[in-house]
């Protein structure tokens, strides 16, 4: 289960804990001024925001202790540690050597204006901001980062591997099918086109069967060539998307089909899975109905809504809201498609007449 503690929460208590501790500090030694408490104060709490602005939290605790320094506070620069280690952590390797150089020098100096001796000023300096617990806090940071670093490069080699193997698995798939069904299937096809064929020039019957073997050898191949596509699309070209989707629909007209398309909103960047699972959408649906729907009308809508793309093809073919009918290897993989991406997809007959095909795709889904 995710733990509900956020690292916002954890920078929180860290500066407040870091706050209280230069509080008491400065307490500790008897001190009564008012500006080196708000410095001790600001100091720690600065703290909260070192992931979102280590530079300039870095830049404010060493100003900080500088200050409560001068002011006569002799507490340790530890709020400007933590930013030290925060920086480094965060890449910004050059500025913060430079603020702990200005560091080293500015505190003794922060001494003198107390009218102490050189000898005192730089002891009280050094007691205030050790060279070894500098070093720890950049070394800390700068290990944390290189392992982070690592981390992430681990998980793109991972990615990237699993990617590879099943674009490897997927081409073995597409080389299997080609080699095995492909093959059969169109001899399947040719003979019952020879048999039909030399049934009619000899002005004999010819059988239902034979008919229905021929138009299911022809429905497989184009099917089974469709699959092939899809297995060896590699990425290599540019993907087909929702800007695509005009071509379609002017396709579908070209065959015969009135169709027409509405786009309501604004259309954001999508993702690319989502932006070919709509093009699919849209293409499938066209493609049933013009070879199952037996219809005149086609109607694509594409709504770009907060957080989502809302896909609806409607047709007026001879469906009627009691029909049941079975889906096909299109409509599972429609289904499937939009499942994978967190989506919803409903598909059936429609008052009035027709079928419908309506899904929906999240765009920024949480991660």
């Amino acid at each position: 289960m995710r733990s509900m503690w956020r690292p916002g929460r954890t920078d929180a208590a860290i500066a407040a804990g870091v706050a209280v501790a230069l509080l008491a500090a400065g307490w500790s030694g008897g001190h009564v001024g008012v500006l080196g408490y708000a410095l001790l104060l600001v100091s720690g709490l600065a703290l909260v925001a070192r992931r979102r602005a280590p530079v300039p939290v870095l830049a404010v605790t060493g100003v900080c202790a500088v200050g409560y320094q001068a002011a006569g506070f002799d507490v340790p620069a530890v709020a400007f540690l933590f930013a030290v280690y925060a920086a480094v952590r965060a890449g910004h390797r050059a500025v913060t050597v430079a603020a702990a150089v200005l560091m080293l020098a500015a505190l003794p100096l922060a001494a003198l204006t107390l009218g102490m001796g050189v000898g005192d000023a730089l002891a009280r300096g050094r007691g205030a901001l050790e060279l070894a617990w500098l070093v720890a806090a950049g070394a800390a940071g700068e290990a944390l980062r290189q392992a982070e670093r690592r981390a992430d490069e681990a998980e793109r080699t991972r990615e990237e591997a699993a990617l590879r193997r099943a674009d490897e698995e997927r081409l073995h798939i597409a080389r299997e099918l080609h080699d095995s069904l492909t093959h059969q299937i169109s001899v399947i096809k040719v003979q019952a086109g020879v048999a039909v064929h030399l049934a009619r020039k000899r002005g004999e019957h010819v059988p239902e069967a034979l008919l229905a073997i021929e138009e299911a050898a022809r429905e497989a191949t184009r099917e089974l060539r469709a699959t092939l596509e899809a297995l060896r699309d590699d990425g290599a070209g540019a993907p087909h998307g929702l800007a695509h989707v005009p071509e379609l629909v002017e396709r579908a007209r070209m065959a015969g089909l009135d169709a027409t398309l509405t786009v309501g909103g604004h259309r954001p960047d999508v993702p690319a899975a989502v932006d070919r699972t709509a093009y699919r959408i849209v293409q499938e649906s066209l493609t049933n109905v013009a070879r199952h729907a037996a219809a005149a009308t086609a109607s694509v809508r594409i709504d770009y809504r907060p957080g989502a793309v809302a896909i609806r093809v409607d047709d007026d073919g001879a469906a009627t809201p009691g029909d049941d009918p079975a889906p096909g290897v299109g409509l599972r993989g429609m289904r499937e498609r939009v499942t994978a991406l967190g989506g919803r997809l409903r598909a059936g007959p429609r008052d009035g007449g027709g079928f419908t095909v309506r899904a929906e795709l999240p765009v920024d889904r949480p991660s």
